[in-house]
């Protein structure tokens, strides 16, 4: 398929947001300044500013001179590159692929997008007329090529360039609207070569040997003979489908409806490919250009439609529709690949447990949250804390049995945490411990149970742990860090507790 580019140009894109947000400012003459050595100067304006003569880099002073009531605001670098991000995320309704155009621009890929809204023009109309009503100037413009999309939207007055038509959109031109330096347009200017017309048919070795290599670099891409990257701001997922709506959707019954249709389709094409759901990701566009979202994540890969409809149903009320929802974006936003026994789990009565496990801890981590639920599987270390490993697959096997030690605490810290103990010598259990302040009284006590490091561990003491109970009731496991000594005093740790 051949590529088609849109660009578009917001020559007052900080001015414009201003405003949406004052309404007071619209129509209005203003300017964003910013201190210069010792001025302030005009680092961006508005439409109307700019129409009564004003320009980017001149001092304020004389900006005022030529309109005495001139509103300025401090101007903030940061904001641009913020708003630019946002805009171009908003398109995502237009196409999956978008790239910004620094400082002040973006480019759309939009082969086999156009159709959606019945052809080229239509889809152009669309979007400005969007853009307008939101309150933004720009230019926008399509063509086969970036360089010509961008040529066109800051010199040009086509909006739409034919296929394989740069060439003659671009003859009328101005030298700078192939992006050359400045050192270049200067040079081409004082030969006379103020149009592009004037000098694209010059032999290329000409070219390069007056001017530089950058100029045969700028035309060959402006018509499609050297490629130019383009660099999305986020890569789109394998595995997503779109749904646009006629009308704005309000209600949660239509969202139910969207959300289904949506993951109908995207489970037949990760059947294809023998993939499932682990994580997946709905996303809706308002009319209001806010963005709402939500996630599921799975234990086991899953291609089952109505089970992912219902981790998904149950976060369904976080959304807000607003005005309505305009795009909803399904993405599996991690896939692997399926278990044999999933070709027809659904019917294999021998896997039914194991399925409905499944997805019972998919729908109580939903409620409960994504770390409300975890499994543990035996790992060859001999401390406690390194003794159990957390895989998120019920599938998944230990390499090696649990040990058929004593019994282990309900709680295990993830590091042991020192305590202050009175302890008789050399092997009794504790008196009394204070943890965290509070002193706990021993009244029953079990041990000592000696857990020794690791052989091919070079450091590292022995731990001997006892099990003791307070005059509570509650009971805790404790250890003492190595062998007693009369002249040093011991180290106590609390490593967990019994239910």
């Amino acid at each position: 398929m051949n590529k088609r580019y849109v660009s578009i140009w917001f020559p007052h894109l900080v001015a414009d947001q201003m405003a949406i947000q004052q309404k007071e400012l619209n129509g209005q003459p203003y300017v964003l300044v910013a201190q210069e050595h010792n001025k302030q100067m005009v680092m961006a304006l508005s439409h109307q500013a700019k129409k009564l003569g004003l320009k980017p880099n001149m001092p304020l002073a004389d900006a005022r001179i030529a309109l005495p009531a001139l509103q300025a605001f401090k101007y903030q670098p940061m904001r641009q590159q913020k708003l630019l991000k946002m805009l171009a995320e908003w398109f995502i309704r237009y196409s999956p692929n978008i790239a910004l155009a620094q400082p002040d621009g973006i480019f759309l890929e939009v082969a086999g997008c156009t159709h959606l809204w019945k052809g080229e023009m239509p889809y152009l109309q669309e979007i400005s007329a969007r853009l307008k009503k939101a309150g933004y100037h720009f230019k926008i413009a399509m063509a086969d090529t970036l360089g010509a999309a961008w040529a066109l939207t800051h010199y040009g007055q086509n909006q739409i360039v034919g296929k394989g038509q740069q060439l003659q959109a671009l003859l009328s031109l101005p030298a700078k609207a192939l992006r050359l330096e400045e050192d270049t347009i200067q040079r081409l200017a004082k030969l006379g070569f103020h149009h592009i017309e004037s000098f694209i048919h010059i032999a290329p070795s000409t070219l390069r040997r007056r001017f530089g290599e950058q100029i045969n670099w700028r035309i060959g891409q402006a018509l499609g003979h050297w490629p130019e990257a383009f660099e999305a701001i986020s890569e789109p997922h394998t595995y997503q489908e779109r749904l646009h709506c006629i009308e704005p959707i309000q209600t949660a019954k239509g969202i139910e409806i969207a959300l289904e249709n949506l993951l109908e389709k995207l489970c037949r094409v990760l059947e294809k490919d023998d993939v499932g759901f682990r994580n997946a990701t709905l996303k809706c566009y308002r009319l209001d250009g806010k963005l709402q979202q939500i996630s599921i994540g799975t234990n086991q890969p899953s291609i089952h439609v109505r089970h992912l409809f219902k981790l998904f149903e149950l976060k369904i009320k976080q959304i807000e529709p607003d005005l309505g929802i305009e795009l909803f974006l399904m993405q599996a936003t991690k896939v692997e690949t399926l278990p044999k026994q999933q070709e027809a789990l659904w019917q294999i009565q021998e896997q039914q447990n194991l399925s409905e496990i499944s997805e019972l801890l998919d729908r109580i981590s939903i409620k409960a949250g994504k770390n409300a639920i975890r499994r543990y599987l035996p790992q060859e270390h001999h401390w406690p804390e390194h003794s159990v490993t957390p895989v998120n697959d019920l599938q998944q096997q230990p390499t090696s049995q649990w040990p058929s030690h004593k019994l282990r605490p309900t709680v295990l810290l993830n590091q042991p945490e020192p305590i202050q103990v009175s302890a008789p010598i050399p092997d009794y259990p504790p008196m009394n411990f204070t943890y965290r302040g509070q002193l706990h009284r021993i009244t029953k006590a079990d041990g000592p149970e000696r857990i020794e490091r690791e052989w091919w561990l070079n450091e590292g003491k022995h731990r001997d742990y006892y099990y003791v109970e307070d005059e509570k009731g509650q009971r805790y496991w404790l250890f003492r860090l190595g062998h007693y000594h009369s002249k040093i005093a011991a180290q106590w740790f609390i490593h967990g507790f019994f239910a």
